[in-house]
């Protein structure tokens, strides 16, 4: 049996941020907590959907202390604020960070306690407090997905949690609110939705609605992430890596993710590194890995990019899959080595024991040991 967790409602498409208001009205609700960063706070991103909560009649108050890597203390700090200015709906404004952030509070609200007890698979019992989620990169998927990742700061460990309970009420993807993002940040946001798209194949867990959405998200990315690298401002590139978005949240929310993300969460819980970044990196490093043992998947990978497989044997085709996955990544500007980014060997032993107990592994197609997780590290070390 195949269950399917997708928001409600979903809004996607140039200028869809100005029809929110009537939605939001619907939701009967009061007073919002706006979760975002003060970057997107003072940039004037968070005005635009603030005005939209004013044409709904909703009161206000904005958080916008979450750090690009957000933090039990973002998560805590919010359920406060939320407690105090007497909020009965949040509204999560950003990228992948505020997202997080935002499923965190709400579900902290509603069920209470500490975070950190969230971590690992449905482990609340109520549904969050009821969130609209308007996303301003195109990558992550946080807005439409039951995934969400917080760090413990304590422990230096990225947390990740699945949770039914966090589904937001209401998407929302306009590509207008991202047309300013670097060059950098679109990268690494477009390289996470591939990764998402390419584990929600290869993993164990997929079938055929989670392998068309994501081949379908293949196909896209690998057509316009290079231009909306070049030209932020190509609007028409912009809306197709919004749908993208959806395509890959669909596909990994429902079939699972692997050990790209199982690796790329260490990496941002002890060095807090981009996660799109980490995982653009680790993608073709434990593909391979994968295609030694189970390559069936990857003819199909390799016709979504546009590759000729004709007369081309399943390693073949994997090989061919790997060889573009890596071409992208460096059309688009992801660094190649970690030591650039500061990561030293003498860690590797707590990054590959900590990624062994990630959420996202079981779902890669086989199990690595310890010294096989090193090894994929010290390939791109």
């Amino acid at each position: 049996m195949a269950v399917l967790y997708v928001p409600s409602t979903n809004l996607v498409g140039r200028g869809c941020l100005q029809e929110l208001a009537p939605f939001i009205d619907d939701l009967g609700f009061n007073k919002a907590l706006v979760v975002t960063d003060q970057f997107l706070n003072q940039s004037g991103i968070v005005a635009k959907v603030t005005a939209q909560l004013e044409k709904a009649h909703a009161d206000f108050v904005i958080y916008d202390q979450v750090k690009p890597n957000p933090t039990t203390s973002n998560v805590h700090n919010g359920v406060d604020v939320f407690k105090r200015e007497n909020c009965d709906f949040i509204v999560s404004v950003g990228g992948g960070s505020p997202q997080d952030a935002a499923k965190g509070i709400g579900l902290v609200v509603a069920n209470g306690g500490d975070v950190r007890t969230f971590e690992g698979v449905n482990k609340t019992a109520k549904k969050s407090i009821p969130t609209v989620a308007i996303n301003t990169t195109a990558g992550t998927s946080a807005e439409y997905t039951i995934n969400y990742v917080i760090t413990d700061e304590e422990r230096e460990v990225k947390m990740v949690m699945v949770d039914k309970n966090s589904l937001v009420e209401i998407s929302v993807n306009d590509p207008e609110l991202m047309v300013d993002k670097p060059k950098a940040l679109t990268a690494a946001t477009g390289m996470d939705a591939l990764t998402h798209a390419i584990e929600a194949i290869v993993t164990p867990g997929a079938y055929k609605i989670t392998d068309a959405t994501a081949l379908a998200a293949v196909e896209t990315i690998f057509a316009y992430l290079p231009r909306v690298v070049e030209d932020g401002h190509d609007i028409e590139a912009r809306e197709q890596m919004a749908y993208v978005m959806f395509l890959a949240g669909v596909a990994f929310n429902n079939a699972g993710l692997g050990y790209v993300h199982a690796m790329a969460h260490q990496l941002g819980g002890v060095y807090d590194l981009p996660h799109g970044v980490c995982n653009a990196m680790l993608l073709p490093i434990v593909e391979r890995e994968n295609a030694l043992r189970d390559p069936k998947k990857f003819p199909a990978i390799a016709k979504a990019i546009g590759l000729d497989i004709a007369n081309k044997s399943e390693k073949q085709c994997a090989d061919a899959v790997i060889d573009a996955i890596t071409q992208l990544s460096i059309q688009v500007g992801i660094p190649t080595k970690l030591s650039e980014l500061g990561v030293d060997e003498v860690d590797l032993d707590k990054l590959a024991e900590n990624a062994m107990k990630d959420a996202c592994a079981p779902g890669n197609p086989f199990t690595p040991t310890k010294q096989e997780v090193i090894k994929m590290f010290k390939q791109i070390l």
